[in-house]
């Protein structure tokens, strides 16, 4: 009878199944990024603005920079319980484990059992053409390519969260302006009805008070509905049933905060996009390599030891019998995806320049109008102000009181639509430039 193999045997069988593997040869292009044309600066930065604020770029935690504590409590609660986010943390996950599978590929297989016969057997396939090695390659730089969309999804949901936040704010600051104004009118068709009612006024210029009462009120209803909406679409970004999630009104006095363009080529090393796209670039080009072995003979190769037999080993080859055309149209499909591929990264990163470059037109041309918005809101109030007054002296009438405030009412609703519109245009600007997450360099699959 034979002996049970010594641990020194099964080690010489272990290597010299390594050895064979490391002479092997890796088929298929090696990947590295292609060139892609990026401007020196963008046309729509002040470039003053820009080079002041290089110094202070924004936090990983970016949305602090406003400065509003409820805000911080909602956008806090996104990664951990959005359920949108859970689908791509899962992902993630996935792509991981597939990695490892790939992985372990690489290594013998241990077979250890038998019934009549107690046997250690070791199975590899050899990677004669690089096949295994290329699969891992496309199964790290899947994997990277997971969590690159998990950040993009986080950062995408969070500035949902920052821009429905400030929004439903504009929205409680409109409705206070319209009670406001609503009140002042009631208080006008009073005094109307009362003139009506001594032959002062006519029953027209009562109607003209109460219509414009009632479209004010038509606005207030709407402002309503959209507050509401937007509170329940907080509620589901946050992981919350609408029932269970109230959001009071509160002061909202956020500024518009300066987000610094940084340069472009550093949009490709920020935005989790287009670190995205770049690892499935990297994929694609691993896969010709797949595509190009699987052409190849395969090798597989099983040693060990037994004690009925002692020193047992084989080969066994797998080559391919498909036609030539076969292997050719594999290729030709990898090298496609390869190039779809890249075309896709390009996009990518076209649309990062121009996301950047819209939002940096949009804020500056909003800066200007809110500052004009600002002084036709403090002529309109003036204007009302001195109708009161001419009013309260008889010199003219309530109507012109009802235009003059429904000018100021206005006036301040295109103001808050302004300040609205600037804040959600600064959170777009963040995300545009990747927030505050910095991609790391891609990292070459292990061995």
């Amino acid at each position: 009878m034979s002996k049970v193999p010594t641990y020194s045997q099964r080690m010489l069988i272990l290597s010299g199944l390594m050895a064979l593997s490391a002479g092997c040869t890796v088929v298929g292009p090696d990947y590295q990024r292609p060139e892609i044309d990026v401007p020196s600066a963008y046309k729509e930065a002040n470039q003053s603005k820009t080079h002041s604020a290089r110094t202070a770029l924004t936090p990983v935690r970016w949305w602090e920079i406003y400065g509003d504590e409820q805000l911080n409590a909602l956008v806090d609660q996104v990664e951990s319980k959005n359920q949108s986010l859970q689908v791509a943390e899962a992902r993630v996950r996935r792509a991981q484990a597939i990695l490892e599978t790939a992985r372990a590929a690489q290594s013998p297989t241990i077979i250890v059992g038998g019934t009549n016969d107690l046997a250690l057997v070791a199975t590899w396939e050899i990677d004669l053409w690089g096949r295994i090695k290329r699969t891992v390659e496309a199964s790290g730089a899947s994997a990277e390519a997971s969590v690159a969309d998990l950040a993009a999804a986080t950062l995408s949901m969070q500035t949902q969260v920052a821009q429905s936040y400030f929004q439903l704010r504009v929205q409680d600051d409109g409705i206070r302006v319209l009670k406001g104004t609503i009140t002042s009118y009631e208080k006008l068709l009073t005094i109307a009805r009362n003139q009506y009612a001594v032959g002062v006024a006519s029953r027209g210029s009562v109607a003209q008070v109460q219509a414009q009462l009632g479209v004010v009120q038509a606005q207030l209803y709407n402002s309503l509905v959209a507050r509401a909406q937007i509170e329940h679409a907080i509620a589901v970004m946050i992981g919350k049933a609408p029932a269970d999630f109230s959001l009071a009104a509160a002061p909202f006095d956020v500024k518009v905060p300066e987000v610094p363009p940084l340069i472009p080529a550093e949009l490709l090393e920020r935005r989790p996009d287009i670190a995205a796209a770049e690892r499935r670039m990297a994929v694609a080009s691993a896969q010709i390599g797949v595509a190009v072995a699987s052409a190849y003979p395969a090798l597989d190769l099983f040693g060990g030891v037994s004690i009925a037999k002692g020193l047992i080993g084989g080969s066994k080859v797998l080559a391919p019998l498909h036609p030539e055309a076969i292997p050719k149209g594999k290729r030709k499909g990898a090298t496609a995806a390869y190039d779809e591929a890249v075309a896709d990264y390009r996009q990518t990163v076209l649309n990062g320049f121009r996301e950047v470059e819209d939002n940096l037109v949009t804020l500056e041309i909003l800066g200007e109008a809110a500052a004009a918005q600002a002084e036709a809101v403090k002529a309109a109030h003036e204007s009302m102000r001195i109708t009161n007054n001419q009013y309260r002296a008889g010199i003219v009438s309530y109507l012109n009181v009802v235009a003059a405030q429904n000018a100021a009412l206005d006036n301040d609703r295109a103001a808050l639509d302004i300040r609205g519109r600037r804040l959600v245009a600064s959170v777009t600007l963040i995300k545009a430039i990747g927030g505050g997450w910095e991609v790391a360099a891609p990292k070459e699959a292990k061995d």
